[in-house]
């Protein structure tokens, strides 16, 4: 099965990253869509700049929902969701239509998109960072 990444992000903007978690939750349940469909967050601190892969490794993920919801009223961190789409080869038509769908939703539609296939160069990475994401 091949799947695919659409990574929006959402700078600091929790509200609205909520509102497309809420989205995702609601096609799920409505299209029986189960683990087809996946979201993800991944938050970085104020303080790291690009990421710190050694600092993000070396916290909990306790920790993190602990900072993430005191940072909620704050100006936190960068928020980018990742969103998995794993359909069967059979279902390339449904793939492509969710595709082309999520990035035009009301919450999704004022962020940034980037679609990763697996033939990308960055599918590796991205397919590594989505699966440490809790």
């Amino acid at each position: 099965m091949a799947h695919s990444y659409l990574v929006f992000d959402f700078g600091t903007d929790e509200e609205t990253a909520q509102q497309a978690r809420h989205k995702v939750e609601a096609w799920k349940q409505g299209f029986r869509l189960g683990n087809k469909m996946l979201l993800k967050f991944e938050r970085a601190e104020p303080g790291d700049e690009g990421g710190n892969e050694a600092g993000d490794e070396a916290k909990t993920p306790a920790k993190k929902k602990a900072a993430a919801k005191s940072d909620k009223g704050e100006s936190g961190g960068n928020i980018r969701v990742l969103v998995r789409l794993d359909f069967s080869d059979h279902e390339k038509l449904s793939q492509q239509r969710w595709l082309d769908r999520i990035p035009t939703e009301p919450p999704f539609k004022s962020v940034d998109c980037d679609i990763i296939r697996q033939p990308d160069a960055e599918f590796e990475k991205t397919d590594e960072l989505f699966e440490s994401l809790d």
